[in-house]
């Protein structure tokens, strides 16, 4: 079987193929075009995962900040998700620094999609959550800023 069908039929061993191709430095070997496009697929992956878990920090702070009726029950608990995300993120771009100035380039965007999402987690009007950001970037991200209440 070759490497092409291998990576058809059976990922996983197509991997392990793959890396023992390698380190032999059996080149000419190797599924170039597969291996290629999962290298792709994970640079893909890691932009994602950042993006799903920068929306996720925006949408607690927006929970924070202009959930007024659940804030005193929930404080506590959003605090603790904020600083759970921040931290995951702090990690993602330690891990990979060249993750940062993707952030900066999906913050609008991110923003535009936790106020929706926390517009219908909070079941209030998307007006209910400033259209502009409540924070720059710097200020989502620091450990130890947290807005005090609508628009600040």
């Amino acid at each position: 079987m070759d490497n092409k069908t291998l990576y058809e039929q059976d990922f996983y061993l197509w991997i392990r193929t793959t890396i023992n191709q390698l380190q032999a430095r059996q080149f000419e070997r190797v599924d170039l075009d597969n291996l290629l496009e999962e290298l792709a697929s994970m640079g893909r992956s890691e932009k994602r995962k950042i993006e799903n878990l920068l929306i996720q920090l925006l949408v607690h702070l927006l929970k924070l900040t202009s959930w007024t009726g659940e804030k005193a029950r929930n404080e506590g608990h959003l605090k603790g998700e904020i600083r759970n995300f921040r931290r995951q993120i702090i990690k993602e771009v330690k891990d990979s620094p060249s993750l940062k100035p993707c952030l900066l380039e999906i913050f609008e965007e991110c923003y535009q999609f936790a106020r929706k999402d926390a517009s219908d987690r909070s079941q209030l009007p998307l007006d209910t959550f400033p259209a502009i950001p409540i924070g720059s970037l710097e200020q989502i991200l620091d450990e130890d800023w947290f807005p005090t209440n609508n628009h600040e």
